[in-house]
Order: C-alpha cells, then sequence, then structure tokens
C-alpha cells in the first residue's frame, strides 16, 4: 500500500496499512483482517508470518482466513463471539501445523463490541489501546524471552529495542503447545484509539512514539504519522535509536 485508507466498521471507523520491508524483494509476510460483525461490534486481526521457517507469508494468510471463517454469521450462531474467536485461533494452528513445512505466525485479535474491547493473543503482534491525552489504558504483553524479562524488571525498554535476541518469539501458531492468551476487557472512550500492529512498529518505534502518532487528530491523520513513522526509521537510522526493515502492518479503531 502506498499510503493508509479508512472505512467505517462496527459503530466506528478503521484505518489499515500494510506494506513490505523497504528495499525487499520477498513477499509480504504480515497479513491483516477487519470483520464487521454488527452495527455496534467488529474484530480485528494482525498476523506476522515468523521469516525464519517457510512460508511465513501463507501462515499468516491461513491464520486471517481461518479466523474469518470462524466468524462467519453461520459459525457464530447461538454461541459467544468469544468462543468464534478462539476457534478461529484453534483452526488456524491445526491449518498452519496441516502445511507440514514448518511455518508460523503470530495472531493478534481484537474484539469490539460497542464501548468494550478484549484483546486475545499468541506471539508478538501488539494491541495498545490510547487515550487522547496519552494514557496507555491496554498493552499486551509479547511473547518472548526480552518482553518477558522487561515485565520482571531485568531489561529496560530501550536496552530490549537493541537485543540480540529482540526476535525470539516463545509462543506462536503452527506448534503443538501454543496458547492463547485471553486479555481483560477495557471501556473504549470515544477519543480513544486502538491499535493492532506487527513488529514493525514496536520493533522501530517507541511505546510514547507511537502513543504521540495516534493520540491526538483524524484517524486519517494518525494513520498517515503512524506509517511515516516507522517507513522513516527503517530507511534513515538515527544513531541510538532503532531501526529494522521489515514488513509493516497496522490497523487502527475508533469509534465514531
Amino acid at each position: 500500500m502506498g499510503e493508509p485508507a479508512v472505512m467505517p466498521l462496527g459503530g466506528g471507523r478503521a484505518a489499515w496499512f500494510s506494506a513490505r520491508a523497504p528495499e525487499g524483494s520477498a513477499a509480504n509476510e504480515d497479513a491483516a483482517a477487519l470483520v464487521p460483525v454488527d452495527a455496534g461490534s467488529c474484530i480485528l486481526a494482525v498476523a506476522d508470518g515468523l521469516g525464519g521457517p517457510p512460508a511465513g507469508d501463507r501462515a499468516a494468510a491461513v491464520a486471517v482466513e481461518s479466523l474469518a471463517a470462524a466468524l462467519a454469521p453461520e459459525a457464530r450462531s447461538g454461541s459467544l463471539l468469544r468462543n468464534a474467536i478462539l476457534n478461529g485461533f484453534e483452526n488456524a494452528n491445526r491449518a498452519i501445523r496441516e502445511l507440514s513445512v514448518g511455518a508460523a505466525t503470530t495472531l493478534a485479535v481484537a474484539e469490539v463490541q460497542e464501548d468494550q474491547v478484549r484483546p486475545y493473543h499468541v506471539g508478538d503482534s501488539a494491541i495498545l489501546v490510547v487515550g487522547q491525552r496519552g494514557r496507555v489504558k491496554l498493552q499486551t504483553l509479547d511473547h518472548s524471552p526480552v518482553a518477558f524479562a522487561v515485565a520482571a524488571g531485568m531489561l529496560d525498554e530501550e536496552d530490549a529495542l537493541h537485543h540480540r535476541d529482540r526476535h525470539v518469539v516463545s509462543n506462536v501458531l503452527g506448534v503443538s503447545d501454543m496458547r492463547i492468551e485471553v486479555g481483560s476487557a477495557v471501556h473504549l472512550a470515544s477519543r480513544d484509539t486502538l491499535v493492532l500492529a506487527s513488529d514493525g512498529i514496536v520493533d522501530n518505534l517507541h511505546t510514547e512514539e507511537i502513543v504521540e502518532c495516534v493520540r491526538k487528530g483524524s484517524l486519517e491523520r494518525a494513520a498517515d504519522a503512524l506509517a511515516s513513522a516507522a517507513r522513516q526509521r527503517m530507511l534513515d537510522p538515527q544513531p541510538g535509536a532503532p531501526s529494522k526493515p521489515d514488513d509493516l502492518t497496522f490497523l487502527l479503531f475508533r469509534l465514531a
């Protein structure tokens, strides 16, 4: 994509952007989905196929396709939306394993129902909810040794962004022991911004930089600012700043 796109979705508006790594020739190994449920509900998802194993792009595509299929109206009939989401994760994991090539992917999913957001994730694709004044109301913890070290106070965020093992992910779709982390629902205020992002964002921008990009202005402006900041960091590394050329995908959502 040359620039972000915006559309109405589930009682609000969503922006999305995806592009492969700059100056790269390989396929974009990210995938994303925006799934309307009803007038006040929707599902957003980002998957980031692992670049080391083969078929990362296929794994990411299978993940969002399996999720979307599980969220079809007939699949939700008579059951909770949460159950359909969890079925999507399980179906995706099984389908990726059945590729039999060692493929793997992350998957981050946000369930929006009216003014509530609930996160689900496997791996290190991020979910945040940011208030207009910059308060982070929700931030998922990456499934990685480096992220766990930060959470335990053994490593600060600055060092984590430059850590040699930052790419290591400890929980993915495509393995027998995959586990789904389900977070508590948080209130989504009228001026809050929900963010889902692959590591093309979180490996190139500090959390406070992401917050500053998305917390104010129109949704279009926020999406443009986030895409530009991450691309600039990849293309023009600065001393002491993180810079990791990678596929870049994000979704933003605000209530109407």
